[in-house]
């Protein structure tokens, strides 16, 4: 088939890569000059099995209540005239409910784990080179209760297949160095040894040019403006410039921007725009910085090595559509590393990034078909794009192409 893939980020192009592998004639459109240019430009770095328990769980109502008012807060919720704010926000609670929770975080863990084990076999046979480090991450804690909280999640993920282990504190020292001077004192951690990290966009820019190299095609600096409906199927797409394109089959994986293009159609996606924040340090060759990527879970905050850059990212703002830099939250990542890493020490000006994380309420993405008989959504993964780009991009392919998938696509289901 014809197919149009609308999005040349991380999941788009991972969705075209496999939609190519099976037979398909792929173009891919985009707004912007290259691939991965917006949702994956600097994101956290970390294919991480591990951060698979949502943001929606038990703790989190009461947690969301108590940074209320704090600006630096690790999740921000600005209240908005927006009707679908609201109706997510509605949906968001119900998915706190422990069943809920526990469901959600097996769906993503699953999901993760296909993903990374693709990625493995994908990064040799195709020779990408992304900085890529396989050091596993560690979770560190330092605050008793976190860690506390930790430990039954760890023996969860366990269960499903994903090795967590517990550490002291002498072991999370062991495991990064770097740790032992942290102004605020690790209580303990928990370690995944098969875990990675790497730079998502050079994974993604490595990853199209191999597509192309098979005859995929890049169409960029073009906004899609409509979706154009015939029947029960999409007979094509209008572009920002006036022309349109047709194709077989169509498959939006738009991030954040999927239900804004899918909502004329009747098709309401409950995916809405989480800002994230991130930081890139050039390291000084005398810089004490990790080499293991690092989870600090109280704050939400990611570390990251890439190459000889640090990238620390987290948080979320609830703020509709908007990615101005909040100084204040930029600052608030400069200062929690300064207190886990003292001696560090970087090369010129800190970069600054804010990108929109497209969130479902349970953070499980949304992959498949549509009402539509030819139309297809790969949306809704959260903080977790490149954990799962390579996985949701062979199911979405095997859906497409109505093969048997190798994991059960029901809970992931548009």
């Amino acid at each position: 088939m014809r197919i149009l893939v609308l999005g040349a980020g991380l999941v788009g192009v991972s969705s075209a890569w496999y939609l190519g592998e099976d037979g398909h004639e792929v173009t891919v459109v985009d707004r912007q000059p290259g691939v991965a240019l917006e949702t994956s430009f600097a994101n956290g770095g970390q294919i991480s099995t591990s951060h698979a328990e949502p943001w929606a769980n038990p703790a989190a109502p009461w947690k969301i209540l108590q940074w209320l008012g704090r600006e630096d807060s690790p999740l921000l919720w600005r209240l908005r005239a927006d009707p679908a704010q609201f109706a997510w926000g509605l949906r968001f609670l119900r998915e706190c409910l422990p069943a809920r929770a526990r469901a959600n975080t097996v769906a993503i863990l699953r999901l993760a784990l296909y993903s990374r084990a693709l990625l493995k076999e994908l990064r040799p046979a195709l020779a990408l080179d992304y900085d890529q480090q396989e050091r596993g991450i560690l979770h560190f804690y330092t605050d008793a209760a976190e860690f506390a909280h930790a430990i039954p999640q760890a023996e969860l993920m366990r269960q499903y297949g994903c090795d967590r282990v517990l550490k002291t504190a002498a072991d999370c020292v062991a495991i990064e160095p770097a740790l032992a001077n942290s102004t605020a004192p690790v209580v303990g951690g928990t370690y995944t040894v098969d875990d990675e990290s790497g730079d998502a966009r050079m994974f993604a820019g490595a990853l199209a040019r191999r597509a192309a190299e098979r005859g995929a095609k890049f169409v960029f600096d073009t906004s899609v403006a409509a979706l154009l409906r015939e029947g029960d199927r999409i007979a094509g797409v209008r572009l920002g410039n006036g022309r349109t394109l047709d194709a077989d089959a169509y498959v939006v994986a738009l991030g954040s921007y999927s239900p804004l293009l899918l909502r004329p159609l009747g098709i309401l996606l409950p995916v809405y725009p989480a800002k994230g924040y991130s930081a890139t340090y050039a390291l000084d060759d005398g810089s004490v910085a990790p080499s293991v990527s690092l989870t600090d879970d109280g704050y939400k905050v990611v570390f990251s090595r890439l190459g000889d850059r640090l990238r620390v990212a987290g948080t979320a703002e609830f703020t509709g559509y908007d990615t101005s830099l909040n100084e204040v939250r930029c600052q608030a990542l400069v200062r929690r590393t300064a207190a886990i890493f003292p001696g560090l020490s970087h090369r010129g000006e800190i970069q600054f990034w804010a990108g929109l994380r497209p969130a479902t309420p349970g953070n499980v993405p949304l992959i498949g078909a549509t009402g539509l008989s030819n139309l297809y959504v790969n949306a809704g993964h959260g903080t977790l794009g490149w954990t799962m780009a390579c996985g949701t991009g062979k199911l979405l392919a095997d859906i497409v192409g109505g093969h048997e998938p190798a994991i059960d696509p029901e809970p992931y289901s548009v």
